[in-house]
């Protein structure tokens, strides 16, 4: 698992009766469009988070903007970093593990989904463990789950849910990103359902790769807001 400390290391159940199928019965080709925007999320990956670029710090500055509008960040390297649940006072060394596409993902749930972020940033919803998971270093690990699920360092996916994946691509441009903001949601549920605490991230997420590759594998699929935990972004 990505992160440096070794703790990194079924609760939506709406969809109901659709089906789901096994991926032996599918043989597909990539459309043009699949094949684009399949390489382009792939020329993502291979971006490592760089604290010497302007570009990457730019983006840096914009997430602590978006998540503490009303405090000033005095340095990119600051002990309020972790506020937000880094590990220490230098968020570029927990990029490591999965490179600048895990700070464009948190950065994209941050402006595109400002309450049900900051709901989950700030921990304001159910009854907490005493010792939480920090927050950002989660989004960096369900950023490096969803790459692992939907086999995005292959050369095409084997998987159904990969596969699926393919096909919401088609319909939806930013369907990595807002997959990843419905994982958090997920993750964050599952966490509360489960009453887990610090030393077992690793099973709530096992948890939540478990039922997102289940919602990932139904028949009916073609777009994003056809996952049933979609809904979760809504509420």
């Amino acid at each position: 698992m990505v992160g440096n400390r070794t703790w990194f290391g079924g609760l939506f159940n709406g969809s109901g009766k659709r089906r789901q199928v096994s991926a032996e019965k599918i043989v597909f080709d990539l459309t043009p469009i699949q094949e684009q925007r399949l390489q382009k999320l792939k020329e993502r990956l291979n971006v490592p988070y760089d604290e010497t670029r302007p570009d990457h710090q730019e983006c840096l500055r914009a997430l602590w903007n978006a998540s503490f509008p009303d405090t000033e960040l005095t340095s990119l390297v600051s002990a309020q970093w972790k506020d937000m649940g880094w590990q220490g006072v230098n968020p570029a060394t927990d990029f490591r593990g999965c490179g600048f596409i895990s700070l464009e993902n948190l950065l994209f749930f941050a402006r595109t989904y400002p309450g049900p972020f900051k709901r989950l940033m700030l921990k304001q919803q159910g009854m907490r463990a005493v010792w939480e998971y920090p927050f950002a270093v989660a989004g960096i690990n369900i950023s490096y789950m969803l790459i692992q699920l939907l086999e995005l360092n292959s050369a095409r996916p084997k998987s159904l849910p990969g596969i699926n994946f393919i096909k919401v691509l088609t319909e939806h441009e930013d369907a990595f990103d807002v997959l990843y903001c419905i994982a958090f949601e997920m993750m964050d549920a599952q966490w509360l359902a489960m009453r887990a605490s610090y030393m077992q991230f690793k099973e709530v997420l096992e948890a939540t790769k478990q039922q997102l590759e289940r919602e990932l594998s139904l028949e009916d699929l073609n777009g994003i807001h056809d996952l049933p935990a979609y809904n979760i972004l809504c509420k």
